[in-house]
Parts: structure tokens; sequence; C-alpha cells
């Protein structure tokens, strides 16, 4: 099968703070970036992709080659500087602008509401552990919905959870720079999916048109053996990181098989998770009125039995073979051989993909739809002659919607997929070296240049066949 659904959305995606730039425009306030960057001095996002004064120039080229959906997100200190409180008109405009844009040049906006930018005074309150910062999301999102929601049609209430709380509290390379702290990881997943629950709830009884999901990264979890430690290892990653979310999504509920193993890793790290009968009902709601999931796939991983003390190294800087990935209580990530891996150390494995989709669908039947709302490879892309030859990005992201269609064909339904990214971005804790996008930034002049994948995707969106 090599011919994508009716419909199908080709997109790509941003997100505000990798992309925008413009850190002092209007009166945004600060999120928990902004001095954190700074006092590292490694890193300089202010500018990043100028998306805050080039998205009508990124958006026609969009509509030029054939990208007919946008992921983008709102910056909640750009329409409340503090986080709550007094409003920014400027911040409320550039977003109208922005959505006016994308749908005058027919490109879907699906738009996220926290993509890894909570603002710096909710961070200081504890984040995600604050039931104060849950209820300043909702009420965030509550104005998003009476302010823009007769024009979007998608709306997505938080980017990767397991990712915030794995920088956040595990391996440490997002603020507070926790390490090891599984419990206030665990803890912190299920507030998200808490506030995540209680957006649903506003939404659908706000009556606003539309749909609304949540994403996920979703990495398969395999044994490097099949001897039963190993097996055992690959599970319980398994369920921290993918079936403890999924259940909350779908389910409304922890299953039994789920609670077993986050119980024992509570546990094992001195834990342990507070809930309420209210946690529970509203998780219920949310599972029986959320109308899609958005799946983020770059990578699956091997794992092998641990019994040591955890300990994390973090491939930042394209170091091939410098990822170390070990977690008390749960395995240790390992290579496999038969599998190739990125500079970042990523293995390169569609096969994860197409074991999810099937997963999801099998475990979850009640599901409505879903999209793969982020996948692609980053590289260290070189301009020559005003385009970039990154056939190696091409043969990914071929493979990776082979494994779309894959599934699919055994029923999956699956109905758009979002390269990450539409152009070159800021990246978190690679700077600017780490390339992802369609089109190549030249982030001194700001300059959009087409690389030969921009091509390549505009004919798969074209003829919606895959080649």
């Amino acid at each position: 099968m090599n011919k994508f659904p009716e419909n199908f959305i080709f997109g790509a995606a941003t997100a505000a703070y990798q992309a925008e730039g413009a850190i002092n425009e209007g009166n945004r306030g600060k999120n928990y970036w902004d001095d954190y960057l700074a006092e590292q001095g490694v890193f300089d996002p202010s500018r990043a992709s100028d998306f805050y004064h080039k998205f009508p120039e990124d958006l026609a080229l969009c509509e030029k080659f054939g990208v007919n959906g946008i992921r983008i997100s709102i910056a909640w200190t750009r329409i409340f500087p503090a986080g709550v409180g007094e409003i920014d008109p400027v911040g409320v405009d550039f977003y109208h602008r922005l959505i006016d844009e994308c749908l005058a040049k027919g490109v879907e906006p699906f738009v996220t509401l926290h993509h890894f930018d909570t603002p710096l005074p909710l961070f200081k309150k504890g984040d995600w552990l604050s039931e104060e910062m849950m209820a300043a999301y909702v009420k965030f999102a509550e104005f998003c919905f009476a302010e823009y929601g007769d024009k979007v049609k998608y709306w997505i209430t938080i980017n990767e959870p397991w990712s915030v709380v794995a920088g956040q509290y595990i391996i440490g390379h997002f603020p507070p720079n926790l390490h090891y702290d599984l419990p206030k990881a665990i803890q912190s997943m299920h507030n998200m999916m808490v506030a995540h629950a209680r957006v649903v709830k506003a939404f659908k009884q706000g009556k606003y048109a539309g749909e609304i999901g949540v994403v996920h990264i979703l990495e398969s979890k395999y044994p490097i053996s099949s001897s039963v430690e190993d097996k055992q290892a690959a599970l319980k990653e398994h369920v921290l990181a993918n079936q403890f979310l999924l259940d909350a999504t779908f389910k409304g509920a922890y299953s039994e098989d789920t609670w077993q193993i986050i119980s024992g890793i509570l546990a094992e790290n001195n834990g342990q998770l507070k809930t309420s009968t209210q946690d529970f009902e509203e998780l219920a709601f949310a599972a029986k009125q959320i109308d899609f999931m958005g799946i983020n796939y770059y990578a699956s991983h091997f794992l092998q039995a641990y019994m040591g003390e955890s300990q994390i190294h973090h491939n930042g800087t394209g170091e091939k073979g410098s990822s170390v990935f070990a977690l008390k209580g749960v395995g240790e990530r390992v290579n496999n051989p038969d599998v190739p891996t990125t500079d970042w150390d990523w293995p390169i494995f569609p096969q994860g993909l197409e074991d999810m989709l099937v997963f999801v669908k099998d475990r979850y039947p009640d599901y409505h739809k879903l999209y793969v709302t982020e996948n692609g490879m980053g590289d260290k892309d070189l301009l020559v002659e005003g385009t970039v030859n990154d056939q190696a990005r091409i043969d990914y992201v071929r493979l990776h919607l082979q494994a779309i269609l894959n599934a699919v064909e055994k029923g999956v339904k699956v109905d758009g997929y979002f390269i990450w990214s539409l152009m070159d971005v800021f990246s978190w804790t690679n700077g600017y070296t780490k390339r992802y996008g369609l089109f190549y930034v030249d982030f001194e002049t700001q300059a959009r240049y087409p690389k030969k994948s921009a091509y390549w995707y505009q004919e798969i969106s074209k003829n919606g066949v895959l080649k």
C-alpha cells in the first residue's frame, strides 16, 4: 500500500519558543527558559527563526510546497505575561494575525496550548506539581477558546508530558534540572493529564466548534534479548513512558497492569502518587470526549535489565556513542547492532512507529483517530548553492510514512502527518546545530532556502502517494 487516505493532512510542525523569537515584543512575560538560557550563556533564543515577523513568508512556502496543515503553539506569556491576571493585547493580536494568515493560505492550524513554556511565576510555584499552575492553565485555555475558537478547528492541550518530566526530573536538561526523581516525574504526568482533562471539559461544555486532543511522544520499547529480565525492563519503561499516559488519555484510569508496574517503580524510588476521586472523575469524562490523539515519534529503544543506581548522559552535541540512559527500578537502554542511529544516538527504527500505532488501536479500541504530529530527522545540514541535499532525511521520512501506511492497512485510523519541522528552529538542548526543517534557515540573515526534502514532500502531498 502506498496511497494515503482521502483528505490526509501533509503538515509540518513548529512551537512558539523554538520558532518565534521576538522575546521582547509587546509585554511578553518570561517563561522558565528565558533566565535559564541567559544564565547558561550557550544558546540565544531571542531571534530563533523569527517566525513572529516571518510567518507570512513561511506560510507562503507552505502553500507553494503543499504543506496543508501546521502545528503552532500559543505562547502563554504573550497572552498573560505573568501567567494570570493582566492580558497583553499585542500578543492577542499576534495570534489573530497568525491564525488568519494560516487560513488565508489554506494551511489548517493545529494549535497547542502548552508546548514546554510554563510562565516563570507559575514555574516558581511548582509548575505541574502545583494546583495553582493547573488552575491558571485552565483559565488560559478558556481564554484562547473564547478568543480564537471561531477560527481554530483543532486544539491540542499539552505537548509531550513525558518529555516535560523526563527533562525536568529525570535527565535534568530542562529547568529545574533535577536528576532521577521518578516520583516527581510520575506525579507531574498525572497532574498534567488531570489539567488536560479539565481543559477538554471546558472545551466541550463551552460547545466550541472543532476538535480537541493531546499529543504524546511514544517510543516503542523492546528487550535486547529474550531473557525474562530484559523483557521486564522493556515492559517497565513502556509502562512508565507510554502506557501510564495512554491509560489516562483513553481509559480515564490506570489499569491493573499499569498500576502494578508504576507502583513498583515508585516503591523502588521511595515515592508515592497522590490522586483524588475528582482526578479520576475528570479523567474519565475527558477519555470519553477526546476527539483525537497526536503521536510524536522519533525513535524506539532497546532495553536490558539494570540493577544499579540511575545514571544518564544526554547527548546534546551530536557526539555519536556518548548517550547513557539507565533508570533504577526500570532498565538500561542499549544499542541494537542491527539498528542504525543518528549522531545524537537516536535509533532509526520505523517499525517502532507501526507497532505503536497498532498497539494504540488494539489496547484502546474506543480511540477516534490519530495523527502523527511530529516525526523527522535532525542532522548537520550544509547549505550549498542555495539548497541542502538532505537525502538522509528523505530516506528517514519515507520509511516512517511507509510505517504509517502499514498501520493504516492494519486498520489504524491515521488522518495526518506533520514533519518536524517546517523550517529550521531553535532547539532546547542543541541550539541551532541540529536542523530538522524542510526549509533551511540562515540564522544570521533569516533567509529561507528549500531543501531537497521540501521538493520531495511537495510531490507526496500533491499526489497522495508515497514514492
